[in-house]
């Protein structure tokens, strides 16, 4: 029997037409940033944020992202076998699946879906398990992955200890994974979990442990928090690199390829140090990366948006070894290998 392989059969993305600038966020920090210090510390130029009613929301984004991948790619939406939505939880209407809702928008009569959540590794977790789906089960050939993305909505900018989500962003990203697709290959993935950090943030105001109320209705808006702040930097300040570089390896280790093999690095949107730091280890040069300082980071959207950019900038082609490098608050790390072409 042949081996199964996985390809990506392409991306679509869609983005709000709203944006923040590093000037305005600094505003909102009162006076604790500068512009100047947003910019070149903290890597942001601007970002997307959410702005239309209609089109802006978590599914919706979704969904138009996924119309756009459908234009791009050609895809007759009845193929498609399953959706799974990685669409973070804070959406139109608590309690709904999006994966369902896009099947609707997309009329993908013929798929079943459901909704993953593994914070901003949610892209590089479901690639990962879109592949397996496909490898045991006879039944299934064509999944895209979608979703959409604006806990941007949550962020406190007048709390110092907030400074590493000011980068949160909006926007919605799709991609479609096809069975023997035979290039664009999704190869090997590698996924590191600590679950001592699993409260280390999140949004701290209602939910059943601390509802809201008529008295911190206001204050719950805003309140997604680093909820232990030191134990939370002081584990990712001993192991994050380090969790991602294990990560990175592994993963090329599973494709038959070593990490020196990588010619481009799609990072989710981490401040300008870090990126670069990431960009040294792995010997590339800032041309083999895009870094996402116009966008922000779009969660779990950031590895779609960076293929997308790359594809549409001749940065990968064919013969290129892609990276996708991702990390979420809980705390997860991720890394995949694509051999595009």
């Amino acid at each position: 029997m042949s081996k199964i392989n996985v390809g990506i059969v392409g991306t679509g993305i869609y983005l709000p037409k709203s944006r923040m600038t590093a000037k305005e966020i600094a505003e909102k920090t009162n006076g604790v940033w500068t512009e100047d210090a947003v910019s070149a510390k903290l890597g942001i130029v601007e970002k997307t944020v959410p702005g239309n009613t209609e089109s802006d929301g978590t599914q919706e984004m979704g969904a138009l992202a996924a119309i756009d991948c459908l234009k791009n790619t050609g895809e007759d939406p009845k193929d498609i076998d399953v959706i799974i939505c990685i669409g973070e939880e804070w959406k139109e209407y608590p309690l709904t699946t999006s994966a369902l809702f896009i099947q609707d928008r997309i009329g993908a009569v013929n798929a079943w879906g459901i909704d993953v959540q593994n914070r901003c590794c949610t892209c590089v977790t479901a690639m990962k398990m879109a592949k397996d789906m496909m490898v045991a089960d006879d039944e299934i050939d064509t999944i895209m992955i979608v979703g959409g993305y604006r806990n941007v909505d949550f962020v406190d900018y007048s709390d110092p200890q907030m400074s590493m989500m000011f980068n949160l962003a909006a926007g919605g990203g799709a991609l479609i994974l096809k069975k023997n697709y035979n290039k664009n290959l999704l190869l090997g993935s590698h996924i590191i979990s600590d679950g001592s950090l699993a409260r280390t943030a999140g949004v701290q105001i209602g939910g059943t442990a601390n509802p809201f109320t008529k008295d911190n209705l206001e204050e719950g808006k805003k309140s997604l928090r680093l909820m232990d702040a030191k134990t939370m930097k002081d584990r990712l300040n001993e192991v994050s690199m380090d969790n991602w570089m294990k990560c990175i390896n592994r993963a090329a280790e599973k494709s038959g390829l070593a990490a020196d093999d990588i010619s481009f690095l799609a990072m989710l949107h981490i401040k300008r140090s870090g990126h670069k730091y990431m960009i040294d280890s792995l010997k590339l040069n800032d041309e083999q990366s895009i870094y996402l300082q116009n966008y922000g980071h779009i969660g779990q959207i950031d590895q779609i948006l960076s293929l997308h950019l790359a594809l549409n900038e001749g940065k990968v082609k064919d013969g290129s070894v892609i990276c996708m490098l991702a990390a979420g608050i809980g705390y997860v790390w991720a890394a995949n290998i694509i051999r595009w072409g």
